[in-house]
């Protein structure tokens, strides 16, 4: 099933992140996923504004991944993106695109999965790490299951 997925990373790591999704057009790779992000920046130094933009990416998406990279334990734009993702009650995923990285306190304290980029084990999950990320919310959890409709038509 594909999700609509927001991606959280530190400019520096543009490249990681337009990577990331060019993934889902790779065959050999099991990803299937929208990508719901701001890889273009927003042309505006209005944090106010900024934030309005990636809280609507973060609305219309099941989950969040997070690409931590060197400097991402120490961006107060990704701990918002947490937070905001955490708020909405959608899923957490991290991917530790340098593997002395950091993990961030907001991803820690989430209890969030973290995927490793060099890995290839981990990156044949990052489909199923997306899904267990959603499946893990209180917002799956409360969903209602699908039953036989009683409706009388």
């Amino acid at each position: 099933m594909t999700r609509r997925v927001f991606i959280s990373f530190q400019h520096s790591d543009l490249m990681k992140a337009k990577g990331l999704e060019l993934m889902t057009h790779n065959k050999n790779v099991n990803v299937d996923f929208t990508g719901r992000h701001l890889l273009t920046p927003v042309k505006s130094e209005d944090s106010n504004y900024i934030g309005l933009k990636i809280r609507e990416q973060i609305k219309g998406s099941s989950a969040t991944i997070v690409l931590i990279g060197s400097k991402t334990a120490d961006s107060d734009w990704v701990d918002r993106e947490i937070e905001w993702t955490r708020d909405a009650g959608h899923g957490l995923i991290g991917i530790r695109i340098d593997p002395q990285a950091p993990i961030p306190d907001s991803m820690k304290e989430a209890g969030a999965e973290i995927l490793e980029w060099n890995t290839p084990e981990d990156v044949q999950q990052f489909d199923s790490a997306i899904e267990r990320a959603i499946g893990a919310t209180s917002r799956a959890k409360n969903m209602p299951l699908n039953s036989t409709s009683t409706c009388g038509r």
